[in-house]
């Protein structure tokens, strides 16, 4: 057995990113910049007010107030009004351009019109600037808005398209194959006869990629014969940038996957038994005359899942241009015993926790099962390492990899409310 350290590297090593490629805006949520992006257009190109209120020249207004003549009213996208005369104030809303001669803004709650109507009372000094957005102050011509290995989210694509930009160079989004093998495994209730299961593995490992921002594509279910393997995966190395196939990779009599993989990577596949439970054999190559990395979980349910947030997500986010390629690891206090037998593996067990008012994410549920026992990890929002020897002890720190942002940072938030709440209380 080797150690999951050593099979992420030799796993990892075989990836490189895919090529760059122009990708529209609208496709392009989620993917890594391959080229940094650099402003077009000031940001913003005019000055313009940060308040509804009135444009005026700071110089005519005063501490004891003062009355101006309203000579124009500018709203957002109007053409901005005459030079400002002194004496005179612009009404004005968030957005319009402030006419010539104006340098601050006067918001509305600090106005007051005249009976007149043609005149405001301004009640106190308005310093130059004040609600005013300057030319540039976001945004210069010429800056880097956007760094290579960026991922594109909305605050991302936002400023792009704010600089006129309708698509970006970027690592595009890997299309990836997953393959159920299995002479027991049937796709419906219908097929089901002694002997034979449904495949959950697919289903599983599709949610799985999309999940993680992947594109996934269904190859099917096939037996263990060799041919229908050997079919199954050319399909998917001409139609995807990567492939994965569960069961048929251990040492059984039927477990072919391993030789045929192997051959499709001209022999050079890494076939690991990696000193993990669940999960331990784990096969990695690139199919020859090809780029498409080809991986082998196993066929446990369990057990591909652990397969393929420890060894193949990361693989995948490299391959999709990403820098940061693993999950969240925190230090987490444990809530309950978790009890295991030294066998030079590390246990990676499926848990449920969440953040306290310590700041520190604990460990409140252990999902004890079998590798084949997948409904046992619903519920879970992180992955228990356990490190090998006797166990976990109540209060002790384990690591842990956050499966569930939303949730984790949910239970975060939630808190730091509660420690707020607390905190306001003890000053009463």
């Amino acid at each position: 057995m080797i150690p999951l350290d050593d099979a992420q590297k030799v796993t990892l090593n075989l990836i490189a990113p895919l090529p760059a490629e122009f990708v529209p805006m609208e496709r392009a949520l989620g993917c890594v910049a391959a080229a940094p992006a650099r402003a077009r257009l000031r940001v913003p190109q005019f000055a313009n007010a940060a308040m509804d209120g009135y444009a005026v020249r700071s110089s005519d207004t005063r501490p004891g107030g003062v009355r101006l003549e309203v000579t124009a009213t500018t709203l957002a996208g109007d053409e901005p009004s005459d030079t400002l005369a002194a004496g005179c104030a612009v009404r004005i809303m968030t957005g319009a351009a402030l006419p010539r001669g104006a340098d601050a803004v006067c918001m509305q709650e600090e106005a007051s019109t005249e009976t007149n109507g043609t005149d405001v009372r301004i009640a106190r000094r308005i310093e130059p600037g004040e609600h005013v957005r300057l030319p540039g102050e976001d945004v210069e011509v010429g800056q880097e808005v956007l760094g290579v290995g960026s991922v594109l989210g909305p605050s991302e694509l936002g400023v792009m398209a704010g600089q006129g930009y309708s698509s970006a160079l970027v690592h595009p989004r890997p299309k990836v194959g997953v393959i159920s093998t299995g002479n027991e495994l049937v796709a419906s209730v219908g097929g089901l006869r002694p002997g034979t299961i449904l495949d959950v593995n697919r289903p599983v490992l599709l949610a799985s990629l999309a999940s993680s921002g992947f594109t996934a594509v269904d190859l099917g279910t096939c037996g263990d014969d060799p041919l229908e393997i050997a079919r199954l995966l050319e399909s998917g190395i001409t139609r995807c940038d990567a492939v994965i196939s569960t069961g048929g990779i251990s040492v059984g009599e039927a477990d072919n996957v391993k030789s045929v993989l192997s051959g499709r990577c001209g022999g050079q596949a890494r076939w690991m038994q990696i000193a993990i439970k669940p999960g331990k054999p784990f096969i990695a190559g690139i199919a020859s005359g090809t780029s498409v990395p080809l991986f082998g979980l196993a066929g446990n349910p369990v057990a591909a899942l652990v397969g393929f947030e420890l060894l193949v997500r990361p693989a995948l986010r490299r391959l999709a241009g990403h820098s940061r390629l693993t999950r969240t690891t925190v230090v987490a206090t444990m809530e309950c015993d978790v009890e295991r037998r030294c066998d030079g593996k590390l246990h990676a067990l499926f848990t449920a926790g969440s953040f306290h008012e310590d700041g520190s994410f604990h460990v409140e549920r252990v999902v004890r099962h079998g590798s084949h026992q997948l409904s046992a990890t619903i519920g879970a929002n992180a992955l228990l390492l356990v490190p090998d020897g006797e166990g976990l002890a109540t209060r002790s720190s384990a690591k842990v990899l956050l499966l569930d942002a939303a949730s984790t940072s949910a239970s975060l938030g939630m808190s730091r409310q509660r420690a707020a709440r607390g905190g306001a209380r003890s000053r009463e």
